[in-house]
């Protein structure tokens, strides 16, 4: 098979399946509801728009979040190698730790995890 035709197989198969899970939601959900639905804050009334401003300590609170997302990211394909590769990928580890935990007390040092 070429490479077009397993492209196209698989844009079948993607389309029927995608085509089989809309019909099944359709039956399963019956009649609509005679209370509207709404997206924002799983159907309840929203205090706020959605489109509200966030304060920023948020923002550098992500930030850390998205670091210690990085790490276990990073630490999975590690922890499947580390045995074959021998002691320079603890010590690569151990380095790579050491960084994100000088970001983690430097967002700490600057009020980033204080909630007040």
């Amino acid at each position: 098979m070429s490479g077009f035709g397993a492209a196209l197989l698989v844009l079948v198969v993607t389309v029927v399946l995608v085509a089989g899970v809309y019909g099944l939601a359709a039956l399963a959900s019956g009649a609509p509801s005679e209370r509207p639905v709404k997206p924002f804050l799983s159907g309840h009334e929203p205090s706020e728009h959605a489109f509200s401003r966030f304060h920023a300590r948020w923002y550098a609170l992500t930030m850390v979040y998205l670091a210690f997302e990085m790490e276990m990211l990073f630490m999975y394909p590690w922890a499947l190698v580390v045995s074959s590769v021998g002691a320079s990928a603890v010590i690569e580890m151990f380095l790579f730790l050491g960084i994100l935990l000088a970001g983690v007390v430097y967002a700490w040092r600057e009020g980033a995890l204080r909630w007040a």
